[in-house]
């Protein structure tokens, strides 16, 4: 299974979990990832969910070939699905990011609470790149937490970001020795769950509220946007160039 949970002190534990394909997400771990984020919510013993990877590894994000034999199609396909049961969540998210984390591994963190990452964490959403455009609302949170310069540069030339950058960006809480991350994240996890419930969620809720409408009107813009680029020669161009390590030729698109 490349999705582990565990519930565990009032904590559910969502793991991605395929280091052999670099914790590449498809489209049945993203129905995966769904699922556990919406049984954490349900689930009256949970209070505080937290998200992390393999020890040295987040996630490469989006399986391409993957995304291209099997292309979200509508809302209602899994990637899109889980990320609005992620948006929706009205318990405490934590995540904890060792290595790299791509594509939708950073726009996820936009949504969490905290999130606390190693010193060689690397954070890339290089969508431009692949001929396709910003994703889970990440076009309107990114210039919010950022600034319009930082967001500009890292989505429109797709140029990665170190840890200290991101922690600079205000995308990261902490930044820590790789071998203290996870345990860290858990720790404030544990604090979480020993605080009222309700009012955590209340407070959640409060944050979130002032820019909720305009987060639902981004991710629908970007998933039409979306949708379209990824019918262009220029999409089909950047992903097959990439799985077959080549540097891929834009020259003949106007």
């Amino acid at each position: 299974m490349s999705v582990l949970t565990e519930h565990l002190d009032a904590i559910a534990r969502i793991q991605i979990a395929r280091p052999e394909r670099k914790n590449a997400i498809n489209a049945d771990m993203y129905a995966a990832l769904e699922q556990a984020v919406t049984d954490a919510e349900s689930d009256a013993s949970v209070r505080v969910i937290l998200l992390h990877g393999q020890p040295d590894l987040f996630t490469a994000g989006n399986d391409l070939e993957d995304f291209l034999r099997r292309p979200p199609e509508g809302p209602d396909a899994p990637v899109f699905r889980f990320m609005a049961a992620l948006l929706g969540a009205a318990k405490p998210v934590v995540a904890a990011v060792n290595g790299v984390a791509v594509g939708i591994g950073t726009t996820m963190l936009l949504h969490c609470d905290l999130v606390y990452c190693a010193d060689d964490s690397r954070f890339s959403m290089p969508f431009v790149n692949l001929g396709v455009c910003p994703e889970f609302a990440c076009s309107l949170l990114l210039p919010l937490t950022a600034g319009y310069h930082h967001a500009a540069e890292k989505l429109l030339l797709g140029d990665p970001a170190s840890a200290e950058e991101a922690l600079q960006m205000g995308l990261v809480n902490r930044v820590l020795p790789p071998g203290e991350v996870l345990g860290y994240a858990r720790r404030q996890c544990s604090r979480l769950a020993q605080l009222p419930p309700a009012s955590l969620r209340e407070t959640k809720r409060l944050l979130k509220a002032g820019w909720r409408s305009a987060i639902d009107r981004a991710m629908s813009d970007e998933i039409a946007a979306f949708s379209h680029l990824l019918g262009r020669a220029e999409a089909r161009e950047a992903m097959n160039a990439f799985l077959e390590r080549r540097k891929p030729d834009f020259s003949k698109f106007a």
